[in-house]
């Protein structure tokens, strides 16, 4: 039923018996129908105000049909995180990939989730911050009575640190203009310090000479005799160690800043080394290699 005062506007009964209205136009040649409501959600002169308002739009050579379906397929926040995961942490290191997936799961996805990503605000980004630097929030899991939560500004600063890059690659993939937060406030952090008194070195190396797994000892004792992470040292191969110049080159592949390091070594690392060549089989390149075959 076509309205005489609104051109296209009119009113659609189906055969369920629901009516509505909507404006019928055309758009370069193509038919279009623009649906305002239900009725009676919308009054008849609710919704003729409404198609006088899509009929100015029309006039200025806009689709408002277009426009409400590019509307739908606007990225949410969901959908940034699906495809950051996908494409960018594939470039990270394993571990580094497990700890952001754990924060953009269970600290961002359950606060922004259904949100547009072009919605987020500075705003938005302090708040979920100072949330995350005031205790460890997590939805799931439910704090134990008279238990106070521990503030966490490092996790907060980490946090922020992810958000900065997954909104810069936003902008790159074009589904915002700016980067909410570039500029997020950054806490204090109190680094923890903790050395090893001469007693508990003594038996620290006391425990290592008495311990049945001779291979696990040397990995410990090599780390604190180079001051080495235990994954440079475990994938640690003879060919990297100069006894002679009593040098370790460390290939950029083994290292977190993914750079090469060279650094000198005491008569003890050699020493090591050495003890490790006469119990490794003579093919095998590794200073501790595993159980099993391959």
């Amino acid at each position: 039923m076509f309205d005489s005062v609104v051109p296209g506007f009119a009113l659609v009964i189906y055969k369920s018996g629901t009516k509505a209205f909507n404006v019928s136009y055309r758009v370069n040649g193509r038919q279009r129908r623009y649906t305002i409501g239900q009725w009676p959600a919308w009054s008849v002169i609710a919704a003729r105000e409404r198609a006088k308002t899509i009929r100015r739009e029309i006039e200025l050579d806009c689709d408002p049909q277009c426009n409400r379906e590019a509307e739908r397929v606007v990225p949410r926040v969901s959908d940034l995180i699906e495809r950051y995961i996908d494409e960018h942490l594939p470039k990270l290191a394993a571990r580094n990939q497990e700890d952001q997936i754990s924060m953009l799961t269970k600290l961002i996805l359950p606060q922004w989730k259904n949100l547009l990503v072009r919605e987020i605000s500075p705003a938005d980004v302090n708040k979920l911050l100072s949330n995350v630097a005031a205790r460890r929030h997590r939805p799931a899991k439910k704090l134990k009575r008279r238990s106070k939560p521990k503030s966490t500004p490092i996790r907060a600063n980490r946090l922020g640190e992810i958000l900065r890059k997954m909104f810069n690659l936003s902008v790159q993939w074009k589904m915002r203009p700016d980067n909410p937060a570039q500029g997020f406030h950054k806490r204090l952090e109190n680094a923890r310090e903790r050395f090893l008194s001469l007693d508990e070195i003594n038996r620290l190396s006391e425990a290592l000479e008495n311990s049945k797994d001779k291979r696990g000892a040397d990995v410990i004792r090599l780390s604190l005799l180079t001051d080495s992470r235990l994954g440079e040292v475990r994938f640690a191969r003879f060919e990297q160690f100069n006894l002679e110049l009593l040098t370790w080159f460390k290939p950029a592949t083994n290292t977190k800043q993914k750079r090469i390091h060279r650094l000198p070594i005491s008569p003890e690392v050699a020493d090591l080394v050495r003890r490790r060549q006469s119990v490794v089989t003579e093919d095998c390149p590794w200073l501790f290699p595993g159980d099993g075959t391959g």
